[in-house]
């Protein structure tokens, strides 16, 4: 819990106990449904929640903002972000269904009413959004044409509405087909190793 209090000095008490609260709920859950690595799971606070809060490091989002985290798996990015930011709705997707219930019970139990869960493909989820997150789930090129027609055309935040990606290592290959694509290195938020080659990768919406 140092680190987040490290990063994110503002926190309120009950943002600040719920995060307490989740190593030992993603601890529980994991021994019936396993969604983090198990040499993972000691680490959750670094390599889990503060690095989706990376995406928190770019962007403050407004309230009443509307993000879908694609890939959701046990609930990162989108849990932290929803701790984060109470005030902005979060739908969870995953295709696997075992996975967003764990994020449907870890949301419950943490008292997060800005969090949904859904049990489907993102090709097949018809809501739109200000911003789709995600944490490495494919390829930049696959992932960019799930996201097609999901974007609100409104922008009512300070970066165009669009993806905000968490991706590791050289993405040059990856982003040869998107000129436009912003890219934030974790390091330059965090200092801990394991965010040296960590970065937000955003880009806005092309559709």
């Amino acid at each position: 819990m140092t680190l987040i209090k490290k990063y994110f000095p503002h926190i309120t008490e009950i943002q600040e106990s719920v995060f307490n609260r989740l190593p030992g709920l993603y601890s529980e859950w994991n021994e019936k449904i396993n969604v983090i690595s198990r040499k993972d799971i000691d680490f959750i606070y670094e390599r889990h929640i503060l690095h989706s809060l990376g995406i928190a490091k770019v962007i403050q989002f407004k309230p009443g903002t509307r993000i879908l985290d694609i890939g959701t798996g046990g609930g990162f990015p989108g849990i932290p972000l929803a701790i984060l930011f109470p005030e902005v709705s979060f739908l969870l997707a995953d295709s696997i269904g075992k996975k967003v219930r764990v994020v449907e019970e870890i949301a419950r139990e943490s008292g997060l009413h800005n969090v949904r869960g859904i049990h489907s493909r993102a090709e097949d989820i018809k809501e739109k959004f200000d911003f789709i997150v995600s944490r490495a789930v494919t390829q930049m090129p696959v992932f960019m044409t799930w996201t097609k027609g999901k974007f609100l055309k409104e922008n009512n935040n300070l970066l165009q509405n669009g993806v905000l990606y968490l991706k590791g290592g050289d993405l040059s290959d990856e982003l040869g087909n998107f000129p436009n694509a912003k890219i934030y290195d974790l390091k330059d938020f965090f200092n801990e190793e394991f965010f040296g080659t960590k970065k937000v990768v955003y880009i806005k919406n092309m559709y």
